[in-house]
């Protein structure tokens, strides 16, 4: 029922987090108001407060499947603009250390794929369409407003474009800003410590090139992941995109960042373990320019630890961890956290709780939704060069993963559980039967 929790929601941001924010919101609140400093394109275009929006995206089933739930026809939507469906385990090509390629099953579930601004876009209109949610663009939030007691936040300060600083008030407060800066600055102005941080310092660097697929192109995959060795940390993707093109993605850690110009970038393709994305792009026209993007480190803010938090405010998305793009892992578990939100609200609509401690419980809801892609960015550890607090039992966990597929290399039934964890389909728990668990401990066994 509108309006059950409160009269007035925000979302700074109108990137994919806000954007399904604000959709959860608008059951509970009579009206949603999303705020974004940029000004927003009239189709799928990339924008200024986006910059990784050019570079390669992966919307993993899991990720999907959620956004269908908040936006019914999501899919269709984008495969009438241009996004292509490709069949996970079968027309997807898997390189991965020790397994060039890795065994080729049909799994029975698909991903599309597109560009990030189609992404966006597509869930852009459809929250336009609903009628409690209003969408400002050009309007940059400079602060958060605070209680006089500075227990609450009470609403936002916000810049428009040529008409000077204005202040709104609302019940809740979403910062979906990406980075979070505006959050950190708030419980510094009303003296609650902020979280700690988290760091896995992989200093990663990639770019995006945009092909056209050539008449000649291999028909026996659509896609392809090329997974990088501890040694080298070059890897690359490449996926089918709108209008007949390739995005392709060339990536490195700690400086082997690929080059911004064609023969640059493909002599850099030439490097990888295996000639087939090389093979792919060497002969194909290159279209536009190649786009650069640098990660310094992913980060895993522990809100969760905090003793005290402010009602009326909560961070989604980056702002709580950001990953390594290279996994693909950001726009799907952001939609996870957000359907989390949505099952705290809906209780606490039907119970009549009101916001009161909203964003601890939520902090503590979301761990399991963290677990396992954390667990996934923790894996650049195996890199030398890679700084922050390798976990104490990484060896067993590497040793362990490395099993682990061998196992599923040769047994199908264990290929689909392990990748539908990898699509975030399923808990990593699911990896844990005591079968799976008995053959991949005999099998580190027998290799030592």
């Amino acid at each position: 029922m509108k309006g059950a929790l409160g009269k007035h929601a925000i979302v700074v941001g109108a990137g994919m987090s806000g954007l399904v924010a604000a959709k959860a919101l608008s059951t509970h609140f009579e009206k949603v108001t999303v705020l974004e400093r940029d000004a927003l394109p009239d189709g799928p275009q990339a924008r200024v407060g986006t910059p990784q929006a050019r570079q390669i995206h992966v919307l993993l089933k899991g990720g999907l499947d959620v956004l269908a739930e908040f936006f019914p026809g999501f899919e269709a939507e984008l495969k009438q603009a241009g996004a292509v469906r490709a069949r996970v385990g079968s027309e997807i090509l898997v390189e991965s250390p020790g397994f060039d390629p890795f065994p080729r099953r049909d799994l029975g579930f698909d991903t599309l794929c597109m560009t990030r601004p189609l992404v966006e876009f597509t869930a852009r209109r459809l929250v336009q369409a609903q009628a409690n949610i209003t969408l400002h663009s050009r309007c940059r939030v400079t602060g958060f407003l605070a209680s006089s007691d500075q227990t609450s936040v009470t609403g936002v300060r916000y810049d428009i474009l040529d008409d000077g600083s204005k202040e709104i008030t609302a019940d809740l407060v979403v910062d979906a800003s990406s980075r979070g800066t505006l959050t950190l600055e708030l419980l510094d102005i009303i003296g609650m410590p902020r979280p700690e941080e988290t760091e896995i310092g992989v200093d990663l660097g990639y770019a995006t090139a945009t092909f056209e697929i050539p008449p000649a192109a291999s028909r026996d995959w659509r896609a392809l992941l090329h997974r990088s060795t501890a040694q080298s940390g070059r890897g690359g993707f490449l996926f089918p995109i709108e209008n007949n093109r390739w995005h392709v993605a060339l990536n490195g850690v700690h400086g082997e960042a690929p080059p911004d110009d064609g023969p640059g970038f493909t002599a850099f393709a030439k490097t990888l373990r295996t000639s087939t994305i090389y093979d792919a792009i060497k002969d194909a026209a290159l279209v536009g320019s190649i786009h650069r993007f640098g990660l310094p480190c992913s980060v895993r803010r522990r809100f969760e630890a905090l003793q005290n938090f402010p009602d009326g405010l909560l961070p989604i998305g980056d702002a709580i961890c950001r990953f390594n793009p290279a996994y693909g892992q950001g726009m799907s578990v952001a939609a996870q956290e957000i359907r989390v939100l949505k099952t705290l609200l809906d209780a606490r609509s039907a119970d009549s709780q009101g916001l009161g401690g909203l964003a601890p419980a939520f902090f503590a809801a979301i761990q399991g939704v963290l677990a396992a892609p954390w667990s996934v960015a923790e894996s650049d550890f195996i890199y030398a060069k890679t700084r922050g607090q390798r976990p104490q039992d990484f060896p067993q966990r590497m040793k362990f993963g490395a099993a682990l597929l061998r196992v599923a290399a040769e047994d199908a039934g264990v290929h689909q559980i392990l990748f539908e964890v990898n699509h975030l389909m399923r808990p990593p728990s699911a990896l844990r039967d005591p079968d799976i668990v008995s053959r991949v401990t005999a099998l580190m066994a027998a290799s030592t």
